[in-house]
């Protein structure tokens, strides 16, 4: 039997429009999981949404506890003993983490490496040997794709443990020839999705596993990623959130080298050595991952806020129509509406709600889907 608790917070992770930004403003500004739900279908109204919002029954999150219970998993929640302290620094850190083997594996010392599919044979080789000889005193994560991410996972299971980040649901092992090596990880150290069970990967699920691989690490090696790749936004956001970023130098004639050279040129550590990490990985990590901007630290002013109900009804109106393709950070999109952040805050909670905006990782506030 799970908590009405637990159960709550489920029920509002899975709620459609409510994304891990939206989640968070929510318990913000609410004070139990179960107000945020009573409060959707007000806040989607004034947000301006017609249909309602498909919210799962208390049956149907108690269906895909048992589901995972069946499967030898459990679920961890954002802000929770068991979540993992640094990866819940990230203003869109997931707000429920479905975990298949060892959890305290999460908030173990660890380090990423990742690195390009069709990897060459000594990137390979590479990638295997350093994620063995970094096991002894690091667990290593990575992503479970072909190429560098599997032989990573393998160097690391010959001598330590290694976390393997999914982008579909647990249930689903992708690619299928990783099949076994996904249950080997799950038995031997952890399998970690934010998708719901029987969810396939597609394109737009990777970008959200990469910014969990990069949240768990303290920092991130790169081996072999082509000028514009996944590998590179993955640096990307590790580089946001305050990680170490080291690279591996390769040949200036093979595109897979083009990344990771570009990344020791802008000041990635160049890597070479298991020692060449392990000297220049922080204890802990030192520049704690951004705060999300208007994004409040504690009890915000969610009450009262020094605006007229006609300016505000105005910023509802109006806010979405100002963003255009590219957004605007929240501050920005304040000031043109003329309204206190508090106030702010509110409305981009609602038009969220209504499906016209999204916030960016970055606090950029972006047209919604339904604009």
């Amino acid at each position: 039997m799970h908590s009405i608790d637990a159960l709550d917070r489920l029920r509002l992770v899975r709620t459609e429009s409510v994304g891990p930004i939206t989640y968070r403003r929510l318990l913000d500004r609410f004070e139990t999981p179960s107000d945020a739900l009573a409060a959707l279908p007000d806040l989607a109204r004034m947000g301006g949404r017609s249909a309602p919002l498909r919210v799962p029954t208390e049956a149907d999150v108690e269906r895909e506890f048992a589901a995972l219970t069946r499967l030898g998993g459990e679920f961890l929640f954002l802000g929770g003993s068991k979540y993992p302290a640094y990866l819940a620094e990230l203003p869109d850190a997931p707000p429920v983490l479905a975990v298949l083997g060892d959890a305290s594996l999460l908030s173990a010392r660890s380090i990423g490496i990742i690195g390009a599919r069709n990897a060459s044979g000594n990137g390979l080789r590479f990638a295997e040997q350093l994620a063995a000889e970094l096991a002894g005193s690091l667990a290593i994560v990575s992503g479970l794709a072909r190429g560098i991410d599997a032989a990573a996972h393998e160097g690391a299971m010959r001598t330590g443990r290694t976390v393997a980040v999914i982008a579909g649901g647990l249930d689903v092992p992708y690619p299928p020839e990783n099949a076994d090596l996904q249950k080997r990880i799950a038995e031997a150290g952890a399998v970690v999705a934010e998708a719901p069970l029987g969810t396939a990967p597609i394109a737009r699920h990777f970008p959200k596993r990469n910014r969990i691989i990069a949240g768990l690490t303290l920092g991130l090696v790169v081996v072999e990623a082509a000028a514009r790749s996944g590998t590179l936004l993955t640096a990307r956001l590790a580089n946001e959130a305050g990680r170490e970023i080291f690279a591996v130098p390769g040949a200036p004639l093979d595109p897979r080298s083009k990344g990771g050279n570009e990344l020791i040129r802008q000041g990635a550590h160049l890597t070479e050595t298991a020692a060449d990490v392990l000297s220049a990985l922080p204890a802990t990590i030192g520049a704690r991952g951004k705060s999300l901007p208007g994004f409040s630290e504690g009890a915000p002013a969610w009450a009262s806020p020094p605006d007229s109900a006609a300016v505000i009804a105005a910023a509802r109106r109006d806010a979405p129509a100002l963003l255009g393709a590219e957004g605007l950070d929240v501050d920005e999109l304040a000031r043109r509406c003329q309204l206190s952040m508090a106030a702010m805050q509110a409305v981009i909670l609602e038009l969220e709600l209504g499906g016209l905006v999204e916030t960016h990782h970055s606090g950029r506030v972006m047209p919604g889907q339904d604009l």
